[in-house]
């Protein structure tokens, strides 16, 4: 618990201080942000200003989880030193690994002097392999209870009675899991991405769906089928999850650097996350809702991001059909009310209202689901 709480303060101060450091240091190397010409025209305003800002809450989560566990191995006094988990370890490697992808996407914007950056297929080959290194790795390591911290079984609010290996044996099932690992991960890193298009919105939305996580992880802990304290009548009920306090705090580690670079991001923003910082929590995303076996939870904890990459699929699928029509005036989401003429601030405002819905009705079922067994 103090691991947790030390965390996501570390985060939060460290981005809170440095973020308009990393802004004006961005601004010298003149790594501003390019704008789209198919982008509402008030955007233009937003020219040059400081993109790659995902290098600083990146750092400030990894930075925040490594403070927190040395924090409370130094209070509870542990004499196996951090003692840090692969499952955390795991979080940080596709989040920094997808991160990586969308900053040699955000260097070629700033290097080809345009908002063409790294072409769609390579970004998509390189997250793939990304996360073919982080299925393969957690569906084979294990923890100090054998326990690996992702499963080949298909996952909701906890794993459910469908694996590829009683089919396909374990290579064969391993394999298709590798490559469902692979889906979810492109699948949120391109949602984020796309949701990233108004000042403070993928931020603070982040926050609500990687929150969801910190409550999701500490309430497994509480329940874990390896703890010798549950009741005969919870036993149960309780999660075979792998280091499920260890993913809130990393959990906890993101949300607090998002909250500290949420103070300098929102409207008029002085520094943007970029694709480094999409990518970046994306990648988060993907790797709590696999590791949490709740990865279909994540069609409701990251709602919004759903919502605004379907509009996005919709509207380009309705043009082709209709050889040039639209349903809306603009695509993503949040575009089309700018068009209409709604004030920057009152669309992310609401739209965060939305996720807040969204991650409401997802932690709500997740209890429920206890509550019912």
């Amino acid at each position: 618990m103090i691991a947790l709480l030390v965390a996501g303060a570390f985060a939060a101060v460290f981005t809170l201080v440095l973020t308009p450091v990393f802004a004006r240091l961005f601004r010298r190397m003149r790594l501003g942000q390019f704008i789209r010409a198919d982008t509402p025209t008030t955007h233009v305003v937003k020219r040059g200003t400081p993109s790659m800002g995902g290098v600083v809450f990146i750092t400030g989560a990894v930075l925040g989880y490594f403070v927190g566990k040395a924090v409370s191995a130094i209070v509870g006094r542990t004499v196996s030193g951090l003692n840090l988990t692969p499952s955390a370890l795991l979080v940080i490697l596709l989040m920094v690994g997808v991160a990586i992808v969308g900053f040699i996407d955000d260097f070629m914007k700033v290097r080809k002097q345009n908002s063409l950056g790294l072409r769609g297929g390579y970004k998509i080959a390189l997250t793939v392999i990304v996360s073919a290194v982080f299925g393969v790795h957690a569906l084979t390591l294990r923890d100090d209870h054998g326990i690996a911290p992702a499963s080949t079984a298909l996952s909701f609010l906890r794993d459910l009675p469908i694996d590829p290996t009683t089919l396909l044996g374990v290579v064969g099932g391993t394999i298709v899991a590798v490559v469902w690992i692979a889906l979810i991960t492109v699948s949120t890193t391109n949602a984020v991405n796309l949701t990233d298009g108004l000042d403070g919105l993928a931020t603070g939305a982040s926050i609500f769906g990687i929150g969801a996580y910190v409550v999701i992880g500490f309430w497994q802990f509480n329940q874990s089928c390896i703890s010798t304290a549950l009741s005969p009548e919870n036993r149960g009920k309780c999660y075979d999850v792998s280091d499920p306090l260890d993913l809130a705090t990393i959990a906890a580690a993101v949300v607090g650097a998002l909250v500290g670079f949420l103070w300098w991001n929102t409207s008029p923003a002085q520094i943007m996350m970029g694709d480094t910082g999409s990518f970046g929590l994306g990648g988060a995303l993907a790797a709590l809702g696999i590791l949490s076996r709740t990865e279909l939870l994540l069609v409701l904890l990251g709602g919004l991001f759903i919502v605004c990459t379907s509009t996005v699929i919709i509207q380009r699928a309705y043009f082709k059909v209709t050889h040039g029509k639209r349903i809306w005036l603009a695509s993503p989401l949040h575009h089309h009310f700018e068009m209409k003429g709604w004030a920057e601030v009152t669309i992310v405002v609401r739209f965060w209202i939305i996720e807040g819905l969204f991650v409401g009705m997802g932690v709500g079922l997740f209890y429920l689901e206890w509550l019912s067994r």
